[in-house]
């Protein structure tokens, strides 16, 4: 029986989407196209996620291969790329609802340390029971032990649980620590509808 349903956060809860950060700066053609590539997908952006970098450091490190007229926009970025913050739409109305039928709900994201500075504006944190993030543990999705230090944590039996993640590797992971588990597509119905075949009801 289910009894707690544990939300990634990026593209689940709220957007992660470079293209929409990097508005922010105007940036065009190849100069767009080399922030992409230099900062969101970049080593040291997984290593900010697992906690062994911190964001000045991570500079230092991509600053160097970048043209020195784009450090500006790849700092702001680096520093700051939750601006804004936009909610998945209808999450937050799928949250609500089972929240209020008595659903636990929990937090488990690989994202870097300063997660819970624009975490806490986003609506969905306010109804979250707890929240372990990557970074906090040193661990990332879909290593096996992040979902095993979170059900830990918050002393929870994994065939109660439900994990939802736009990733399928990082859905796999929890299938493996016997959690069900979910890929999300950015449609809440869908979603709603995979829930209610786990015998989720709200």
């Amino acid at each position: 029986m289910i009894k707690n349903i544990v939300f990634d956060m990026g593209n689940v809860l709220v957007r992660f989407d470079p293209e929409l950060f990097m508005n922010r700066y105007s940036l065009t053609g190849e100069d767009r196209k080399l922030i992409r590539n230099e900062v969101f997908r970049s080593v040291e952006w997984t290593m900010l996620d697992r906690g062994v970098i911190d964001e000045e450091i991570a500079e230092q490190r991509i600053l160097p291969r970048l043209p020195e007229y784009l450090h500006d926009a790849a700092r702001g970025l680096i520093e700051k790329w939750d601006d804004p913050i936009v909610p998945v739409e209808g999450m937050l109305e799928l949250l609500q609802a089972l929240k209020a039928k008595g659903y636990r709900l929990y937090l488990l994201s690989n994202a870097a340390t300063r997660q819970p500075i624009y975490w806490a504006r986003a609506e969905a944190s306010k109804l979250m029971d707890g929240a372990l993030i990557s970074a906090e543990v040193k661990l990332l999705k879909p290593d096996p032990q992040i979902y095993r230090t979170f059900l830990h944590k918050f002393d929870l039996r994994p065939e109660e649980c439900v994990f939802i993640d736009d990733t399928p590797i990082n859905v796999e992971g929890a299938l493996y620590e016997n959690m069900a588990g979910i890929v999300f597509n950015m449609d809440v119905p869908a979603l709603a509808e995979s829930l209610r075949t786990l015998g989720v009801e709200w």
